[in-house]
């Protein structure tokens, strides 16, 4: 299949089917949906047949479905993709080859592998793949960009998302490193990467290191309360660090040092951004995400010549990024040149991903070359 179904075109409301009714397909993207008027929801896919039933019910869906592979094709412009992070590109592969547009939820990919999967899946199909990235729908990282702009040659980020208790989905896959592809470098870190890697432009990333820890994963006085999603019984072992620190070097001689942390010892869940200058810095701290446990207000400030200046910000409600990038689908969907961008830029960030899990986590013979090595000098 060529081209793009006409139904992609923007004079009508795009049709979409939700894949996936966990905690983002059921609480951030149906609902937002089924009230958006750009969008008709038309389909909830979920294998648990309860779970299916209340989304299809409570927000009036036509139809539901166990498996992607029953959705009619020609009854969707669109697939939301929400299911675990470990079929994500499975899923979304699938539908792709049988020409079915799809926007699929962060983390894109788990590995290099599996962005060449959705590549050739992208190609095959001629449906275009569209990605979330909703922190760039963010008014005050929109705020944070131009002041960047005006700094001057970008020499150093530093960014970090640190929750004070955050630790998601306690007991379920999250904490699975088989099923969720990491913790909070693949989760939080996936956010940071995708707001920062566009500051620099296109350089390539050249050098990747980090450390990961897990102090918090499965103290269950850290998990996300306030998700909604704990497990009775208890938490089972997670085996993914609930903390990551990387540092980036690229092949222009910029910088970036990335914290991702699902708990901490802090008090609030904070997100700083930090963007170095040849003439100036700017920072800005907000919270992203839902955690009602936040900064109140995002602040934006930039110094120059010792005096720091706060920039002014427009307010918005929380979440209000997702529904942005809702604005935005129906043309991105309708634009052909737009196919194959997502890959490009997931394959950017797995790999810088990949490096520094593998930085972190080195094998045992490495390990003991490690030590060898040390001892013979």
């Amino acid at each position: 299949m060529t081209g793009l179904p006409p139904a992609a075109a923007t004079d009508r409301p795009v049709r979409v089917a939700v894949a996936g009714l966990g905690w983002a397909g059921r609480e951030i993207w149906l609902p937002r949906l089924a009230a958006h008027p750009g969008f008709t929801v038309t389909a909830v896919v979920d294998p648990e047949p309860g779970v299916r039933d209340r989304a299809r019910d409570s927000h009036h869906v036509p139809a539901s479905y166990a498996d992607v592979d029953e959705l009619p094709a020609d009854t969707v412009d669109l697939v939301v993709v929400a299911v675990p992070n470990h079929l994500h590109a499975a899923v979304a592969a699938r539908l792709l080859r049988r020409g079915v547009p799809v926007f699929l939820e962060k983390p894109v990919c788990l590995t290099s592998a599996e962005a060449t999967l959705l590549a050739d899946a992208e190609r095959a199909g001629g449906a275009v793949l569209l990605a979330g990235s909703a922190a760039r729908y963010r008014a005050d990282v929109r705020a944070l960009a131009e002041a960047a702009g005006e700094l001057g040659k970008i020499r150093h980020v530093d960014v970090a998302w640190v929750r004070a208790r955050g630790v998601p989905d306690a007991g379920g896959w999250f904490t699975r490193r088989d099923l969720s592809g990491g913790g909070a470098l693949v989760d939080l870190g996936w956010h940071l990467l995708d707001t920062v890697l566009p500051l620099l432009g296109p350089t390539t990333v050249t050098h990747a290191i980090g450390s990961v820890s897990d102090d918090f994963v499965n103290d269950s006085a850290a998990h996300a309360a306030w998700r909604g999603d704990a497990v009775a019984g208890g938490r089972a072992p997670g085996d993914v660090e609930d903390t990551a620190r990387g540092f980036l070097l690229t092949a222009d001689g910029s910088s970036v040092a990335l914290h991702a942390c699902w708990a901490s010892h802090e008090s609030l869940d904070r997100t700083t951004i930090t963007v170095h200058g040849a003439t100036g810095s700017a920072t800005l701290r907000c919270t992203f995400g839902f955690s009602p446990n936040r900064e109140p207000s995002p602040v934006l400030t930039r110094t120059r010549d010792g005096e720091t200046v706060r920039l002014p910000l427009a307010e918005e409600p929380i979440g209000a990024e997702y529904g942005r990038q809702l604005d935005a689908l129906p043309g991105l969907l309708a634009d052909p040149a737009g196919r194959g961008a997502a890959v490009a830029e997931a394959r950017r960030t797995i790999d810088v991903i990949e490096r520094i899990y593998h930085a972190a986590r080195p094998t045992e013979p490495e390990r003991q070359h490690a030590l060898t090595g040390h001892r013979d000098r």
